[in-house]
This record gives C-alpha cells, sequence and structure tokens, in this order.
C-alpha cells in the first residue's frame, strides 16, 4: 500500500478529544504510515497524550493559524498522500482504505473524499451530513458550495497539494474551501458517499462564528475573480454560492438566537451573532428570517402548541407525489445516490423503465445503453421481459445496472434480485433505489404496489443473494422530507440544507450500491 501522512493540528482543544484523534488515526484498516501532530501555539501541554509513543512526530510553533499549521505538516510529510485532521475530530477505521480504493480506480485524481457525520462533545452521533454531489464540472460545483464540508474526509496526493503551494494562510478560517476551489481547477477529484470521519460540535468550534465564517467565506469567492470572468456558467455558479452561503449562515444564526431564547445556549452572544449577521446580510434574506424567528417566538408564546397551518388537512395537496408542482420529493434523493455513483455507470449498461439515468450520469462512460421493460411498446426497449426470471437476457453482461424505484412493484422480489445477480458481470455493479415512507400510487401501478423497505430488509436481502461484502446499504430522509412527501409536496418546496440533515427512523428511501463478488465500500 502507498504511504498516508495524517497531519493533525492542535491549537487548545481538550486533552481527551485529542487522544480520541491520535487513537482515530492509529486504528485505520490501512495503517498510515506517519502521524505528525503540529501544535501550533498550543496552550495546554499533551505530553501525557502523547506519552512515549514511537510512532508520533511532534512539531511546536508559534500561533500562526490553521493554515500555515496544515502547510507545516506538508512539508514535513512524507507519504505519497496527506490527510489533515483537526485535533478535535475523529476519523472512522476504513478512512484511508475506501479513499485509497478511490484513488486505485481512478490513478489521475489530485484528491479523494467521502462523507462525515456530526457528534456531540461526548462522542455521541447527532446526525449524517448529505453533502451535494460534485457535478462534471467540479469547479462550478465548489463555486456554488462547499459539497465535502469536513476537511478529515479529504485524502490528498501529496505532491499535487504541494505543487500548489498547500494552504492559504491568508484565510484563517475557511482554507480548505479556499483550497478545494484551487484543486477542483487542476486536476480530477474522486467523491464517495459513506462516513469517514466525525466532526465534533462542543461550541467552541471556530464554525460557530458565523458571522466571521460568511465575511471569510464570500472573501474566498471573490478571490475568484480571475477565474470566472468571461465564463458566463462559472459567474452565475459564484453568483448562486454567494447567496446559498448568505442564507446559510444567516439561518444558521437564527436557529443559534431560537436555541438561546429556549434555555440552550448564550443569549448575549447569540443576540450579539444575530447583529452582526443582520449588517453583513441586510435585505430581504434577513427580513425573511426575522419573520422566522417571531413566528417561533409566538408559538412559544403559546405555550408549545404547533401552527399546523397547511398541512391541518386529511387529504394530501397532491396525490400525484409531487409531479404536478415539479420534481417529487424522493426522485431528489434518488438522483443525489446516482450523482454519488456516477462512476459506476459505464460500459454495457443496462436500466429499468427507460433509459434516462443512465444518459444523465453515465454520459460518455457509457458504451451501450439497454432497456428492459414488461411493456413491448415502451421507448427503446431492448428486453421486455419479467425480471422476476429475466428471460432472454444472457448471463453476465453488463458493467451496470440501474434499478430506481421499481423492486416494490414486483411480488417475487427475492427471484428479481437473483435476476440482476445472473445478468450482471463478475465486479459489476448494481445501483439499486427502493421507497421507505411513501403513499402508494393511485394509478397504472397501484395494484402492483406490494412492497416499502427498511435499511434492515433490503441488507438482508442483498446479503443473502450477494454476500455480506458486496453492498453498501443507506438511507435518505428525515421526519420533515417524509412529511412533504407524503402530502405530496414538491422538492422546491423545502429548503436545500433540509434535504441534508439523515435520520435513519424516516427513510424516504433506502439504496444500495452492490459489487457482484467484490467489496461494495473498498470499490467506491
Amino acid at each position: 500500500m502507498p504511504k498516508v501522512s495524517i497531519v493533525i493540528t492542535v491549537y487548545n482543544e481538550e486533552p481527551r478529544y485529542l487522544a480520541e484523534a491520535i487513537a482515530s488515526a492509529r486504528n485505520q484498516t490501512v495503517p498510515p504510515g506517519e502521524i505528525i501532530i503540529v501544535e501550533d501555539g498550543a496552550r495546554r501541554d499533551y505530553s501525557a497524550v502523547y506519552g512515549q509513543a514511537s510512532d508520533l512526530h511532534v512539531i511546536r510553533q508559534d500561533n500562526q493559524g490553521l493554515a500555515a499549521a496544515r502547510n507545516t505538516g506538508l512539508q514535513a510529510a512524507t507519504g505519497e498522500f496527506i490527510l489533515f485532521l483537526d485535533g478535535d475530530d475523529r476519523m472512522m477505521p476504513n478512512s484511508l482504505a475506501l479513499n485509497l480504493g478511490r484513488f486505485a480506480n481512478c490513478p489521475d485524481a489530485v484528491m479523494a473524499y467521502g462523507g462525515y457525520r456530526m457528534i456531540d462533545g461526548d462522542g455521541a452521533p447527532s446526525f449524517q451530513s448529505r453533502m451535494a454531489p460534485l457535478k462534471a464540472d467540479q469547479y462550478a460545483t465548489f463555486l456554488e458550495g462547499n459539497c465535502i464540508g469536513m476537511h478529515a474526509t479529504v485524502l490528498y496526493r501529496r505532491d499535487a497539494l504541494a505543487a500548489l503551494g498547500g494552504c492559504d494562510p491568508a484565510f484563517r478560517a475557511c482554507e480548505d474551501y479556499e483550497l478545494y476551489l484551487r484543486m477542483a481547477r487542476h486536476g480530477r477529484i474522486v467523491p464517495g458517499s459513506e462516513v469517514i470521519a466525525e466532526y465534533r460540535y462542543h461550541g467552541a468550534n471556530m464554525s460557530g462564528d458565523r458571522a466571521m465564517m460568511l465575511k471569510t467565506v464570500l472573501r474566498v469567492l471573490d478571490a475568484q475573480d480571475q477565474h470566472v470572468a468571461g465564463h458566463p456558467e462559472w459567474e452565475r455558479a459564484r453568483r448562486s454560492g454567494r447567496e446559498g452561503w448568505k442564507q446559510f449562515y444567516a439561518r444558521g444564526q437564527l436557529a443559534a438566537m431560537q436555541e438561546a431564547l429556549a434555555g440552550g445556549g448564550r443569549r448575549a452572544h447569540a443576540l450579539s451573532g444575530l447583529g452582526r449577521m443582520m449588517t453583513l446580510v441586510p435585505g430581504t434574506t434577513m427580513k425573511a428570517a426575522a419573520m422566522e424567528i417571531f413566528s417561533r417566538m409566538k408559538q412559544r408564546l403559546r405555550k408549545g402548541s404547533v401552527d399546523l397551518g397547511d398541512l391541518r388537512r386529511t387529504t394530501p395537496i397532491s396525490r400525484h407525489f409531487g409531479y404536478d408542482r415539479g420534481t417529487p420529493v424522493d426522485r431528489r434523493y434518488v438522483e443525489d445516490f446516482l450523482g454519488r455513483h456516477s462512476t459506476d455507470i459505464r460500459g454495457r449498461v443496462l436500466e429499468i423503465g427507460d433509459n434516462a439515468y443512465t444518459l444523465q450520469f453515465g454520459g460518455d462512460r457509457v458504451e451501450k445503453s439497454e432497456v428492459l421493460h414488461v411493456d413491448p411498446d415502451a421507448p427503446n426497449v431492448t428486453y421486455c421481459t419479467d425480471l422476476t426470471d429475466g428471460a432472454g437476457i444472457p448471463d453476465g453482461i453488463f458493467d451496470c445496472i440501474v434499478l430506481t424505484q421499481t423492486l416494490h412493484l414486483v411480488y417475487e422480489f427475492q427471484k428479481a434480485v437473483a435476476t440482476l445477480d445472473r445478468i450482471l458481470k463478475p465486479g459489476g455493479v448494481l445501483l439499486l433505489t427502493v421507497p421507505g415512507v411513501s403513499s402508494i400510487d393511485k394509478g397504472e401501478w397501484g395494484d402492483t404496489w406490494f412492497w416499502s423497505f427498511t435499511p434492515a430488509s433490503l441488507r438482508r436481502l442483498m446479503e443473502e443473494q450477494f454476500g455480506k461484502q458486496a453492498a453498501d446499504i443507506a438511507s435518505y430522509g428525515n421526519v420533515l422530507t417524509a412529511t412533504a412527501f407524503l402530502y405530496g409536496l414538491a422538492e422546491s418546496d423545502l429548503r436545500p440544507h433540509e434535504y441534508h440533515v439523515t435520520d435513519p427512523q424516516y427513510p424516504v428511501i433506502v439504496t444500495t450500491r452492490v459489487v457482484k463478488g467484490g467489496h461494495a465500500a473498498a470499490a467506491t
């Protein structure tokens, strides 16, 4: 395996947090080649944490900021790859293995990353973050927003990072976001969806100063002038990004104020932050935000009563899953899932129903696109057959099968999964989504809408057919998006950040990525 350098930056973290960070670096399934600790003007004595360990290379310097501390670690690193871990965060045991697997599948990549989840001060998980998928135009994606979210999920090719000068010390916050923009302009980035790191939120995080973070992130986008000039799509993406960041931090400050009003935070601190945010983001955004605050305060004065508003009804707003209002909520999640795994859609691809997603997400990686449908008059049909036996489809011919929101319509779904196994090539990938919390179709599919699935049921189904290591199971949704989907609201009726929270008790859809005869997670 190639050598990986893990650089842990330390300023004033709790010793127990640092101990957990070091332990998470040591406990990788693929051991790092070296662990470098950079104390950037640390105000605590961490010698008891380090002990007599010989595997730690500790560097101490005067406080110069997070970017400079990371550059110190970069200069000392000798590995082919490098990862930066803050002293209060943690890596999951398979972090290095998964990202190295992505580099193995894409040797020309300059960086790879995965997902993360939030934990509280005691290390208990709070929620899993769902970031926006990385689109074909990497630079435009990052201009619109930070689709990584946590630096410890990123593994860099050290030579590529060093060639760009590492982190920019001019940015004492958002230095990771600025770096992603530079990397996106200079090389290929490979994404993944698995949770490979944990971000600890304990109240003293730099990101808690939302006004400072907003000023800095807007400065990062302003610094892109020379690159976006003359590129209409990039200019549009940056405008969208600026507005998105304003709303993100404004809403975050509002949430902090609401928490303080409820007795769960420091009121003076929250009020000061709100005042600074009002100065930074005037106009319609903050007016709407202020109205939300007063609305919440009025609700609390009503002794905890809930204003159901438009939802106080016994009939849905739409009986067509929201199609008559726009894009359905579940399709937002389906497309997020396919976007995260778009590189799997390649070679000879079979899609059930039509080949729209194959063409949308596979692009020029697809050598041959084929369609299975039970209706011979459906457009572009290659195979007109029942999925339970797949009559007429040869064994082991597909590099990828895309099956979205269909398996629940097959009464003998175990036989359908056996067919999928039979017609996949060894090493081929199945990308499958099924409904979790859902209404039942009132039209043509109502009489054959047999099932809904949970993560547990889909995991057992896939493991029984493909083996325990072959399937990676995930769920998308939370109580808000599930409620919206049941009422027939459209994707646009909710705010983008409301899709980013995943609550396993309310899965709108459940997904699996299966590698036939392989390890789904390691191959991602």
